[in-house]
């Protein structure tokens, strides 16, 4: 009976009587709706309390219509002028995609570099830090007289932004790795290019996708600040104009655009992270789970 039992396990691939450990079957569609539908209901319930508010406020008319607009003119900006608007989201979008993908590429080149050179790390570190401090508000005027007033600032600025957060997460995924498997990867006899693209890279991922989870946000602010400066296209001008007209539908339809391009842009990296990264224990939802 104990043999049939155990060859029965074996051959499903369930584990065998392990201590602490529990056995999961893999939900099927409706477990997955319901588990969903109980992550999204909180915040969906948040927002559509602060919109009840938002409205309750414009109809009791407790504050000036230009200074708070009611979301029916708020509709009717976002329904009434979409070609306007449009051209504008896509002109920010462009400078957010292009900034933060430059601000991955070389700050994923920057973390290996720093991690493999002591030397470099010590150097470039101060700078990183010292970049990031200073407020990119203060040196995009700077930055328009040295590239002039088209895309070009707008795009350095949101790679500045951008950048530290991919650096400082890839360092830390790179020094995460278990010295214990370098030490078995040498012993093997693994290269350093070896070592690198099977070990060290994929287990600064998990690190990784966390910190551009991060700078896909700021890229967008750092795009926007970027067109508050001698622009002519893009949200931030359309939020910088409106501001100067007392125009507050155009320029709460304009937030609430940059504000849908920045959760957009943040669920695209999260689902690229489901996709890339299965095996993490942070994506890890069926098989064996600890149960103490």
């Amino acid at each position: 009976m104990s043999q049939s039992v155990a060859g029965q396990s074996a051959a499903t691939g369930a584990p065998r009587d392990v201590p602490g450990v529990a056995r999961r079957d893999r939900p099927g569609g409706a477990e997955r709706a319901a588990r969903a539908a109980e992550r999204t209901w909180r915040p969906a319930a948040l927002l559509l309390a602060c919109f009840a508010a938002w409205w309750a406020v414009a109809a009791a008319e407790l504050v000036e219509p230009y200074l708070v607009p009611s979301p029916g003119a708020t509709l009717d900006v976002l329904t009434g002028r979409p070609g306007y608007l449009w051209q504008h989201t896509w002109v920010t979008t462009y400078e957010t995609l292009l900034g933060f993908g430059i601000a991955v590429a070389v700050g994923v080149l920057a973390a290996v570099i720093m991690v493999y050179s002591a030397t470099v790390e010590k150097t470039l570190y101060p700078i990183l830090l010292f970049a990031q401090v200073v407020p990119k508000i203060a040196v995009a005027p700077l930055f328009v007289v040295w590239l002039g007033f088209g895309t070009a600032p707008k795009i350095l600025i949101a790679v500045l932004i951008a950048f530290f957060p991919v650096v400082i997460s890839m360092v830390t995924g790179l020094r995460s790795v278990d010295p214990e498997m370098l030490d078995l990867a040498a012993t093997m006899g693994a290269g350093p290019w070896q070592t690198f693209t099977r070990i060290r890279f994929p287990a600064s991922l998990p690190h990784l996708f966390a910190g551009l989870k991060v700078a896909v946000t700021l890229a967008v602010t750092g795009a926007v600040v970027g067109e508050f400066v001698g622009a002519d296209e893009g949200l931030g001008y359309v939020i910088f104009q409106a501001n100067g007209n007392l125009d507050t539908p155009v320029l709460f339809a304009a937030l609430l655009v940059m504000s849908l391009i920045g959760v957009v842009l943040f669920v695209l990296v999260e689902l690229a992270e489901k996709l890339l990264l299965p095996w993490h224990a942070s994506r890890r939802d069926t098989g064996a789970t600890t149960a103490y």
